[in-house]
């Protein structure tokens, strides 16, 4: 493929890459700081003091030290995919077009359970909560219930995390949780024609089904890791969380004369991260056991 072709199908792999429905909408986003596949930034030191009815002066004068940081954007690649020439001159429509949009979708649905990965925090603190579901038991596990959104909005407010930018990304087995609970009491929680969330008591709330899994300690079990565990329902404010793009690259062997087709792949450069470790959270599906 010439050069100009493979510019037109990288921009295509990144048109809408981030919809609506995607919880990566609503990061920040630094991929301007971006250079090199890394992001060279500084960790912020600690905020001033406020004094309240002062009467000792001169104010005391405090140096903030700010810690440089380097952040290297994890390095994604799809396989190599084969279109045969002579298959795809027997479909009606483009088969290359076809498989060019399939590495889109898996490229975008591993980013994003990198992501979610990575917004969900490691355990429980003042600034990350972590909780577990306390509702009926179904399946050896409990269901999510209202008292425990309202736990962790409770948690959020404690921290003095802001109102607006609240997103609570639920997982699938939540939303049935939910949409359960609206048809039985006739609420109001969950578009049931659609089987989608509202807004509910200050997170807007969205749904994944890449969400991490938590040990019984309540400890993130790593990202790709074998260990057994327990599903989460993820959160975080919008301000504290964030992705960055840096390149992206097409490889593409076209008319191979020994496998008589096109070879094509990509690798995509990518992060997500907290920004200072709070402001995130997570409501883990609880055992029964």
């Amino acid at each position: 493929m010439a050069t100009l072709e493979k510019e037109i199908w990288v921009n295509q792999l990144m048109e809408n890459f981030y919809p609506d429905s995607s919880f990566l909408k609503y990061a920040r986003d630094f991929s301007a700081l971006v250079d090199y596949n890394a992001i060279n930034m500084a960790e912020a030191g600690a905020d001033p003091k406020v004094l309240v009815n002062n009467t000792t002066y001169p104010i005391k004068i405090t140096q903030r030290v700010d810690k440089p940081l380097r952040i290297e954007l994890d390095k994604f690649e799809t396989e190599n995919t084969l279109v045969r020439r002579p298959e795809a001159i027997e479909y009606s429509y483009d088969q290359l077009e076809s498989v060019l949009m399939g590495h889109r979708n898996t490229l975008r649905a591993k980013t994003a359970m990198k992501a979610a990965h990575a917004y969900a925090p490691q355990e429980d603190s003042t600034y990350t909560p972590v909780i577990q579901t306390t509702g009926a038991v179904v399946s050896g596990r409990k269901r999510l219930q209202i008292d425990d959104i309202l736990l962790l909005k409770e948690r959020y407010d404690n921290a003095m995390i802001p109102l607006e930018g609240r997103y609570l990304v639920l997982n699938p087995s939540h939303v049935t949780d939910l949409i359960l609970f609206d048809a039985k009491n006739l609420g109001n929680l969950t578009d049931l024609q659609n089987g989608k969330p509202k807004r509910f008591a200050g997170f807007n709330i969205l749904q994944t089904a890449s969400t991490p899994k938590y040990n019984s300690s309540l400890q993130k079990i790593a990202f790709d890791g074998e260990e057994e565990g327990n599903f989460c329902s993820f959160s975080f404010h919008s301000d504290e969380v964030m992705k960055a793009d840096g390149d992206v690259f097409m490889y593409a062997r076209e008319n191979d004369p020994a496998e008589r087709g096109t070879i094509v792949g990509f690798d995509k450069r990518f992060i997500a991260l907290p920004i200072r470790n709070k402001g995130v959270g997570a409501i883990v599906s609880a055992s029964s056991l």
